[in-house]
């Protein structure tokens, strides 16, 4: 939840009083349920948590026509602190991305070794698509527009390490077929 806590007490702190639809339009724009795993139901469940510990406060409502009624957020000092000790410490401690994939790696053993190699070729395919897809849009300008600007280098620390995954994953099922690699036969 911290990347989620993060990326909430920010859009509402640069966008303040704001409800939590335009929260989660935002943050789907820009594609943070991809790259930070925030799912986009459990924005509006973090909005109260956050509200609940004293990081945001309910700034009133908004009714336009005949719509519910919305709650407006705004951060308070409390969440203002949290949200500078988070930045930090994102910013200056590297993690390594959770990836199920490694988890399945470990038991390469398990696998046939025909079927091992076609996975890594298949998975770099796929990151091959990919790779192409946000490329695509970079160049075309969809990835920029309605984000701000930063947002972009987002897509392209994607590409540089998906590119890396490829050239791993090709090098590897080159190993796996060549019989360096231990699998099932």
């Amino acid at each position: 939840m911290s990347a989620t806590r993060l990326l909430i007490l920010g859009l509402v702190r640069l966008t303040q009083p704001v409800h939590g639809y335009d929260v989660r339009r935002e943050l789907l724009s820009w594609n943070a349920d991809e790259w930070a795993n925030v799912a986009p139901g459990s924005i509006y469940h973090a909005l109260k948590k956050l509200t609940e510990e004293g990081l945001l406060r309910e700034a009133g409502t908004e009714q336009v026509g005949a719509r519910p009624a919305r709650t407006m957020y705004e951060i308070t000092d409390k969440g203002e602190m949290v949200f500078q000790e988070l930045l930090r410490e994102f910013w200056w401690e590297y993690r390594q991305p959770v990836d199920p994939f490694l988890a399945a790696f470990s038991f390469l053993p398990a696998l046939p070794r025909r079927e091992a190699a076609a996975a890594l070729r298949t998975r770099a395919q796929q990151l091959r698509s990919q790779i192409a897809y946000l490329t695509s849009g970079l160049e075309e300008g969809w990835v920029d527009r309605d984000r701000p600007p930063h947002v972009a280098e987002v897509f392209r620390l994607g590409i540089v390490r998906m590119e890396a995954e490829v050239e791993w994953c090709d090098r590897v099922a080159d190993r796996v077929e060549a019989k360096e690699l231990p699998t099932e036969s």
